[in-house]
């Protein structure tokens, strides 16, 4: 038994299918099937049980897989331990970012970040957050950038900035002749939001006051996988959304028949923070980076002091 081999039986425990996993391990799928093969007779168990349609772990193998996990994470602990030792921004930097948060904050960072610091490589991810929690916690990523609070007891969280929302609708939306949006006005329009699992459609409903609105109907059929095609919608006339301040910069904002007005209230904002392991040894790496991050931020949002806050146990 070796890593490599824990390494196959976790990509084909997660994949459910021995093609995939091979994929995902850069080797061919009978390699990857022989080495599983060998190590359950090895052990004198079986770990999968398999069928022409499908792949699934035995009780016994849920068992070996959660030890198989808690191996890989602590050898991935003494290599990250070692890489520190030798240099801590040296090396690849693996940090995931929530899709409406990612386009808009990894661009003004990328350039600068290799200038001030060519031998830290960032890599890049962007998924939604509670599949980069997944990550995080798999140790495929050393950090996750999330807008959404993160309490568990094996990671911190440092609050990096807040980001205020703006009100997007179209040109000739009866909102264009308001001097103030109000939030009354908000819960009587029609919003659109994105689809079901980004944390940017929740936020929207608890600043609008929306909870349990819009379960059924057009607005619900027009929900959207990503901000750039819920823009789409607002400038083809469906309705108005909330756009972060971030992505204010995009290129709709000229020629898209799309008003943006900022919102005043208190509460119209979210806060972006830096969520990571507690075991994560590469503490100047992550300083690094964030020093940077603050540095390049606009001013149409507000940096906090970065301190790292536990989650509670």
């Amino acid at each position: 038994m070796n890593l490599r081999d824990l390494k196959y039986i976790i990509a084909v425990a997660e994949t459910r299918h021995f093609g995939k996993a091979a994929e995902r391990c850069f080797v061919s799928q009978p390699t990857l099937s022989g080495q599983i093969k060998k190590l359950e007779e090895g052990l004198g168990v079986a770990i999968f049980e398999r069928t022409n349609r499908s792949v699934a772990v035995t009780p016994i193998g849920n068992a070996i897989l959660e030890h198989a996990r808690l191996i890989m994470e602590q050898a991935d602990v003494i290599e990250q331990l070692a890489l520190a030792h030798q240099d801590p921004l040296a090396g690849p930097l693996r940090i995931g970012a929530i899709p409406t948060l990612s386009p808009y904050l990894m661009p003004l960072i990328l350039l600068p970040l290799k200038q001030q610091h060519p031998q830290l490589k960032l890599v890049l991810s962007e998924e939604m957050t509670d599949r980069l929690l997944d990550r995080l916690h798999n140790h495929e990523i050393d950090a996750a950038l999330l807008a959404t609070a993160v309490d568990e007891p094996d990671l911190e969280t440092i609050p990096l900035f807040d980001e205020p929302f703006w009100l997007a609708h179209p040109r000739d939306h009866a909102f264009y002749n308001k001097e103030t949006i109000t939030r009354a006005d908000l819960e009587n329009t029609e919003l659109l939001l994105l689809s079901e699992g980004h944390c940017l459609a929740k936020q929207a409903m608890d600043i609008c006051h929306l909870k349990g609105r819009q379960e059924q109907g057009v607005m619900a059929d027009l929900r959207a996988a990503s901000l750039e095609t819920l823009l789409q919608l607002v400038g083809a006339g469906f309705g108005s959304t909330l756009v972060p301040a971030l992505a204010m910069r995009g290129s709709w904002t000229s020629g898209s028949g799309i008003v943006a007005r900022k919102l005043e209230f208190k509460d119209a904002y979210r806060r972006v923070s830096l969520v990571f392991r507690h075991s994560y040894p590469r503490r100047k790496a992550l300083e690094a980076f964030i020093e940077v991050l603050l540095a390049q931020l606009p001013n149409t949002v507000t940096a906090l002091k970065a301190t790292a806050r536990k989650g509670k146990k």
